[in-house]
């Protein structure tokens, strides 16, 4: 991402241009993670980590994986409702009415957000909106 927004005017603190962001964040990222590298000496060794919840944290990343290659051809509100609605119902055990109503209104509401008041573009899929 950085060498990629590199190719995007970068402006200045008063007028921004579009590859200011990119650049910022992935330098906070590439800091942060140095960070982390640092101060991994001391902290727990890998063994002694309680990998219990393993199942859990696994659900968690196939379903996001799933929704990842799901998103272009479902589009945003189907694939966003789909993983909120996985995530709730499969890996959380929630309701399954309550979590189809939770999840059509997040995703409503990131909709609206996003794709009305931002004007973000996001990916229409099978619903062409």
């Amino acid at each position: 991402m950085f060498s990629i927004s590199g190719e995007l005017p970068f402006g200045s603190l008063t007028a921004p241009g579009a590859g200011m962001m990119p650049m910022v964040v992935t330098a906070l990222m590439i800091a942060f993670g140095a960070l982390i590298m640092a101060g991994a000496a001391r902290g727990a060794a890998l063994s002694s980590i309680d990998w219990s919840d393993r199942n859990h944290a696994a659900l968690v990343v196939l379903i996001t994986g799933a929704a990842t290659a799901a998103y272009r051809p479902l589009g945003f509100l189907l694939t966003m409702s789909l993983l909120v609605f996985a995530l709730l119902v499969v890996v959380e055990r929630r309701n399954v009415l309550i979590a189809a109503l939770y999840s059509a209104g997040l995703t409503l509401f990131a909709y609206w957000l996003f794709g009305k008041a931002l004007r973000s573009p996001l990916e229409p899929g099978l619903l062409w909106f």
